[in-house]
């Protein structure tokens, strides 16, 4: 794909704060979610996405705050996920600032809800996120997984990404739960395999660790790549990854 491939910090909220795991377990306070936006939008991000990974009515009213002081700082798209259950959370969330709406686990839960968001807001809204599992009784090798990677089940990861695209998911947020927080590399081969079937942007999460392991995920097929604690760890920057990037013929933004 001939356009710019986006750099997205993503960062893990729960009440409040920034957190980071290993495959989604022991969470470690990792900052502050309005600080850490803003320092990567000051970078060059192309977009932020939060995900409230412990989403609850109590956390609800935080995250809504901590989305509107955000988009009143960082004057690029912010897409949020986690918790999502109607379309009605979604409207709340777009008048909080969010300009695009993860869903996971109640979409996997309800499928209608897909239909429902791109229906009521349009299809770039509504950004299908998977957490995905290696699975060798799977068609594709692949299976969804919903709760933050903690409940495996047996639907087919790219089975779901085709239906979903046909309900009117405008992209698909694609994170390796085996490579989550692990820095050994994205997992290319599942990239490659959404990129295959994908009519929408593919954005590659999970695994980053080091410079040279952004260039092969947008080899594999992604057009946007996505990492976490190697930003909030101060270990790469966005700039250093766009460079890297162009060194490697890349269009950045």
């Amino acid at each position: 794909m001939s356009v710019a491939v986006r750099v997205i910090p993503c960062l893990d909220v729960a009440a409040g704060r920034v957190v980071k795991g290993v495959n989604f377990l022991n969470l470690r306070d990792a900052g502050d979610p309005i600080e850490l936006a803003r320092k990567y939008y000051e970078q060059g991000a192309d977009e932020i996405t939060f995900l409230d990974v412990k989403a609850t009515v109590d956390n609800r009213d935080t995250m809504f705050d901590v989305v509107r002081a955000t988009a009143e700082q960082v004057f690029i798209p912010l897409t949020v996920g986690g918790g999502v259950r109607s379309s009605d959370d979604v409207a709340k969330l777009l008048a909080h600032g969010a300009d695009k709406i993860g869903v996971n686990s109640a979409a996997i839960a309800r499928p209608d809800l897909i239909d429902d968001i791109a229906d009521r807001f349009g299809a770039q809204v509504c950004v299908l996120s998977l957490d995905v599992t290696r699975d060798e009784h799977a068609p594709s090798g692949f299976v969804v997984t919903t709760h933050g990677g903690r409940t495996r089940t047996e639907i087919d990861a790219l089975a779901w990404a085709k239906e979903a695209m046909e309900r009117g998911a405008g992209e698909l947020l694609v994170n390796s739960i085996d490579a989550d927080g692990t820095k050994a590399g994205f997992d290319t081969e599942l990239i490659a395999a959404m990129h295959e079937i994908a009519r929408v942007p593919v954005i590659a999460s999970g695994g980053a660790g080091a410079l040279e392991h952004f260039a092969p995920a947008i080899a594999a097929g992604a057009d946007a790549v996505l990492a976490a604690s190697v930003f909030h760890n101060a270990e790469l920057t966005v700039g250093e990854v766009k460079q890297a990037l162009r060194e490697a013929g890349v269009s950045v933004r």
